[in-house]
C-alpha cells in the first residue's frame, strides 16, 4: 500500500493528466487527493483552490447548475449568476467523488472541459474558460458501468490513464495503529482537548481491530467514528479498558448484529449454528474466558485470573480444573483455545 501511495504522489506531482480514484466507500479517496493538492501546492504548481463534491449529492437540474454554473435569469430562481465548481476549481484541484453518479449530459461536458479546458454555464451563450487538475473517485466499476450504457467509455477513457484502486481498511489492517494517533490528533484539532489510550486500552482495541470479526465495512470512516466515541467518553482525557471494552460492543453490533462473541475469535472454535444457539450472556461471558485464557501461558494462570475474587473465599482451589469443566460444557478445550495464539 505504501508503494501504491508513492506511485499516485509521484504521477500527482509530475502529471497534470486526470488521476482516477478507486475503492469502497470511506477507503481514503478524498483524503488521498487533497495530499496531492498539497504536493502540489507546496511545489507551486497549482494556485488555485481545492475543490470538492460528491457527485451523488448532485441531482437533476441543480447538478449541471453545480458544476458548470448558470447566468442570472437562467432559469426559475436564478437570481443571480453563480460560477459553479469547474470555475471556482480554476488553477487548482476539482475532486468529484463518485463521478459515475453523474448524468449523461453532465459527464458529456466534463469530458469537453477536461479535453478543451472550455464549457458552457447553464443561460450563457458564451463559453468560460478554467484551467484545473481533475481527480475523479469512484466505489463501483465504471467499466461494468460503461458496459451497462450508465457511463460514457470515452470519458472513461480520458480518466483512466492513471487508475489506483485503493484496497479496504480490512485488507491493510497494519494502517490502524497509525491511524489511531492521526484521528486522535484530529479530535484534539476539532475539540481542543487532548485524549490518550492507556497501554492496556490501546493493546486490547489494537488486538480486537486486527481480529478476523473486524470487519471495517465503513473503511476509515468506521475508525474516525470509533475513535470519536471512545475520546468523547474520556472526559479526563484517557481512554481506558472499560471504554473500549464498551466500544468493541458497538462495533459488534454494527457488524454482527449482537454476536459480541465473534469479536474474538470464537467463530473460528465454535459453528455458527453452535454460536447461534447460544443465549446473548453465555457468548459475552465465554468470550471474556477465551480472551484471558489466550492471554495467559497456562491454564492454571488463566484459572487464577478468572476466579480471582471467588478464590479469596475457599480455603482450597483447584482453578485449572474449574477452568476445564467450563470450557468442556461448550466442548471446548485449554489446547484448542491456546493453539489460537
Amino acid at each position: 500500500f505504501n508503494a501504491l501511495i508513492d506511485e499516485i504522489e509521484q504521477v500527482g506531482g509530475r502529471s497534470k493528466a486526470p488521476i482516477l480514484l478507486t475503492g469502497p466507500t470511506g477507503a481514503g479517496k478524498s483524503r488521498l487527493a487533497r495530499r496531492i493538492f498539497e504536493l502540489k501546492k507546496l511545489k507551486h504548481q497549482v494556485s488555485g483552490s481545492f475543490v470538492e463534491v460528491n457527485c451523488a449529492t448532485l441531482r437533476g437540474d441543480s447538478a449541471m447548475s453545480a458544476l458548470f454554473g448558470h447566468t442570472k435569469g437562467a432559469f426559475t430562481g436564478a437570481a443571480s449568476e453563480r460560477a459553479g465548481l469547474l470555475r471556482t476549481a480554476d488553477k487548482g484541484m476539482l475532486f468529484l467523488d463518485e463521478i459515475g453518479e453523474l448524468g449523461a449530459d453532465e459527464q458529456a461536458m466534463i469530458l469537453r472541459a477536461i479535453e478543451e479546458k472550455r464549457f458552457l454555464p447553464v443561460g450563457a451563450d458564451k463559453e468560460v474558460d478554467s484551467e484545473f487538475q481533475l481527480i475523479a473517485g469512484s466505489n463501483k466499476d465504471l467499466s461494468a458501468a460503461v458496459a451497462n450504457g450508465t457511463f460514457r467509455d470515452d470519458l472513461l477513457a480520458r480518466l483512466n490513464l492513471w487508475t489506483f484502486a485503493l484496497p479496504s481498511l480490512v485488507d491493510r489492517k497494519e494502517d490502524i495503529e497509525p491511524n489511531l494517533e492521526y484521528e486522535l490528533d484530529r479530535y484534539a484539532e476539532r475539540e481542543g482537548n487532548r485524549v490518550t489510550f492507556n497501554k492496556e486500552a490501546r493493546d486490547r482495541f489494537l488486538k480486537f481491530a486486527s481480529s478476523p470479526s473486524a470487519l471495517w465495512s465503513g473503511n476509515f470512516r468506521d475508525l474516525a467514528a470509533s475513535v470519536t466515541r471512545m475520546a468523547t467518553l474520556s472526559p479526563e482525557g484517557r481512554i481506558g479498558r472499560e471504554t473500549v471494552d464498551l466500544e468493541i460492543m458497538k462495533l459488534d453490533r454494527l457488524w454482527h448484529g449482537g454476536k459480541v462473541a465473534a469479536s474474538d475469535g470464537l467463530d473460528n472454535l465454535i459453528n455458527d449454528e453452535a454460536l447461534d444457539a447460544l443465549d446473548p450472556f453465555d457468548l459475552v461471558q465465554l468470550a471474556e474466558v477465551v480472551r484471558i485464557s489466550r492471554e495467559s501461558k497456562s491454564m492454571s494462570e488463566a484459572g487464577r485470573t478468572l476466579f480471582a475474587s471467588s478464590r479469596k473465599r475457599r480455603k482450597t482451589a483447584n482453578d485449572a480444573d474449574r477452568l476445564k469443566k467450563y470450557l468442556a460444557r461448550f466442548g471446548l478445550s485449554w489446547a484448542e483455545i491456546s493453539a489460537e495464539t
